[in-house]
């Protein structure tokens, strides 16, 4: 962590910085930003960590950066670490989403804010597509994680399978993967 061994992250620092992730990453691209606040800036967690958290925070049902902001808030100062994390991350985005979304109703027909509304989108994408290339330089270490990767993919993406169908069948053989490892390691 930034702070002295010790010392828990102060819950207005938790709270600025999800804003900014939530403020930076206007248009898409949040676990983008999350990872490289959380990960690289604040050094909150590891890389390891970090995807062991957005795995679980996908599995779980609701908003996915909502999940990481209670997950990151509660592992650093418990409840009020999840409120204060949860608080930033969705009051100014709030107010700005309500005021963009009664112009947008006004002016949707104008033909530059389509354009200009691809060019978020495709911003968005590139920073997704940037934290999974981050990302999977160093998960994608050994075979395994590569297959599980492809075989969710077939599965999900390609088959259409419900996401707890893939689960059930995966989760299971990452489990003991990563049981296993864990144990060698150790």
């Amino acid at each position: 962590m930034d702070e002295a061994p010790g010392k828990p992250v102060p819950l207005r620092d938790l709270a600025l910085t999800f804003n900014r992730i939530a403020l930076a990453s206007f248009g898409g691209g949040l676990s983008a930003w999350s990872r490289e606040m959380v990960v690289r800036e604040r050094h909150w967690m590891t890389d390891a960590e970090f995807l062991s958290a957005m795995t679980v925070c996908r599995v779980f049902p609701g908003a996915n950066q909502v999940n990481v902001a209670v997950f990151v808030g509660t592992r650093l100062r418990g409840l009020p670490g999840a409120v204060a994390a949860t608080a930033g991350l969705i009051a100014v985005p709030l107010v700005i989403v309500l005021v963009l979304g009664t112009l947008y109703l006004r002016f949707r027909d104008v033909g530059a804010l389509r354009h200009i509304l691809s060019g978020v989108t495709a911003a968005a994408v590139a920073m997704t597509f940037s934290m999974a290339w981050h990302t999977g330089q160093k998960i994608f270490v050994s075979l395994m994680p590569v297959l599980l990767c492809a075989v969710t993919f077939l599965l999900a993406g390609v088959a259409r399978v419900p996401l707890w169908q893939t689960l059930l069948v995966l989760g299971p053989l990452a489990f003991a993967w990563g049981w296993r490892r864990e144990a060698a390691a150790g």
